[in-house]
């Protein structure tokens, strides 16, 4: 079981999932957010029932999963339908990744969690740390357009429902600013596994 848990988080295009790949590979457990709230999603997921009588039977698809492109065109541009939402999934994505947390043998856990800011997760304690991966906005476009295939404005559309760059930094323990190369990430990388490490095993010096 680790008991020293690294929330990790940074906006479209930051290169977050990069970074929480590189953490595994120094052999650090990852506890994926999406890919739970995926599994709760699908086919005989944990979620379906209680989205389909919220929602309606029209949100599940023939195969028994959310549709997650009929549920993203519902909510997008309602708060309260993305709330509802929220109070759906939220309890039972927290309740895997803990039970994910606990069951972890690494020295310590990354949580990787795109909207960890915009849900109040750094106010939880849920997390010892908050790592934010962070990069000019100019730069998240020219990723996500060239990655996605989506134009600017689509990508602006994004970014304006997520945190602001300011709300993010000003959440974080610890920020990795990746707007250089693959080099430059991992040396950033081992230099905070490091120090993870060391707060693992002595968690006092997190605050010195």
């Amino acid at each position: 079981m680790s008991g020293y848990v690294v929330g990790l988080t940074g906006g479209i295009g930051s290169g977050k999932s990069l970074v929480a790949q590189l953490f595994a590979e120094r052999g650090i457990a990852i506890v994926d957010s999406d890919a739970i709230a995926r599994q709760l999603t699908a086919p005989g997921g944990a979620a379906i029932p209680a989205l389909a009588a919220r929602f309606g039977p029209q949100m599940v698809d023939a195969s028994g999963a959310l549709d997650r492109a009929a549920m993203r065109r519902r909510v997008f541009a309602d708060p309260a339908e993305r709330q509802q939402l929220e109070a759906i999934l939220h309890p039972l994505i927290h309740a895997e990744s803990r039970r994910r947390c606990q069951a972890a043998t690494s020295p310590y856990v990354i949580v990787d969690v795109p909207l960890l800011v915009e849900g109040g997760g750094q106010r939880t304690g849920r997390y010892q740390r908050i790592l934010v991966v962070d990069c000019p906005e100019d730069l998240q476009i020219a990723r996500v357009t060239a990655r996605n295939g989506h134009d600017e404005a689509a990508v602006r559309a994004i970014m304006a429902a997520q945190a602001t760059r300011a709300e993010r930094l000003a959440a974080a323990d610890d920020v990795i600013v990746n707007d250089s190369d693959m080099d430059a990430l991992a040396a950033a990388v081992a230099g905070l596994h490091q120090k993870y490490l060391e707060f693992s095993t002595n968690p006092a010096k997190a605050n010195c």
